[in-house]
């Protein structure tokens, strides 16, 4: 290594600093939004391995900045915008699922559920969903934590309602005006319902896929909320996140573990607040 290289350049920076405060300031707080932006992205979607090509491509490019003669500041981040667009372009739908979520989350002060109540809800949905299953009527309910856009919502009824088993079952009854759209479930509260999800287009699905399905697929992959299907067709119960179906013919100890999941997980994030 040219040590002397390397201190002359940043002797010559420390030198420069002043006539080009302004283009270095703005360059360096570029370079850390797209490594920051770019790291949180494999780092959400557990890409370690990539994490760590990443993260050595961009201490490689540090030192063949510092070393060598002949390479500037801006080649340097061209590299760096490279290595972030090749990230963003493998993780499209995680990103979209992430800004979504930082856009409106918080947006609105929706009650939670208390932790005496958890295992009465638990229950009560269950008993719906395998109830509906039994029968082969048609379910998707949405499990948010107040993090879906306000169109969803307002393409469907507010409810507002207590969460019981005679209540899910009343909504998805056929020929009930609700019957079609996704339950949007938040906390102790069935807040609406009837909504119109966003639909699933790869042409990677099965073509016998229902537009329960579909629906689910399409809100879980452009925000972190769980979906649970109900197959009119079949009676199965499907379990959807993250833009993919986690569990087919879901039985009790399934769903409970879904639920549980998102009630508990709730619960631990407010117990910070």
């Amino acid at each position: 290594m040219d040590w002397n290289a390397f201190s002359e350049k940043v002797h010559v920076f420390f030198n420069e600093f002043g006539d080009n405060a302004l283009s270095y300031v703005m360059e360096f707080i570029f370079f850390i939004m797209l490594f920051y932006y770019a790291f949180k992205v494999l780092q959400t979607n557990k890409s370690y391995k990539l994490i760590v090509v990443f993260v050595f491509a961009v201490v490689w490019c540090g030192f063949a900045f510092g070393f060598s003669k002949n390479i500037e500041s801006q080649f340097l981040l061209i590299v760096i915008m490279m290595l972030a667009i090749l990230v963003f372009t493998m993780y499209n739908t995680e990103i979209k699922r992430v800004l979504l979520d930082n856009m409106v989350k918080g947006k609105n002060d929706r009650l939670k559920v208390n932790a005496s109540g958890v295992d009465a809800i638990i229950d009560e949905m269950i008993r719906a969903l395998q109830n509906m299953s039994k029968n082969n009527i048609g379910a998707l309910i949405v499990l948010s934590n107040d993090n879906l856009p306000e169109n969803i919502i307002e393409s469907g009824t507010i409810v507002n309602s207590e969460i019981t088993a005679q209540m899910i079952e009343t909504i998805f009854y056929p020929k009930t005006p609700l019957h079609d759209g996704a339950m949007i479930v938040e906390g102790s509260k069935i807040y609406a319902a009837g909504c119109f999800l966003p639909l699933a287009q790869s042409d990677n699905l099965p073509k016998d896929m229902g537009s329960r399905h579909r629906a689910a697929l399409g809100v879980t992959s452009v925000a972190s909320v769980t979906s649970l299907v109900v197959s009119e067709e079949t009676g199965i119960i499907s379990i959807v996140k993250n833009g993919v179906i986690k569990k087919k013919y879901a039985d009790a100890a399934d769903l409970k573990n879904a639920l549980s999941d998102y009630y508990w997980d709730d619960l631990a994030a407010e117990a910070k607040e």
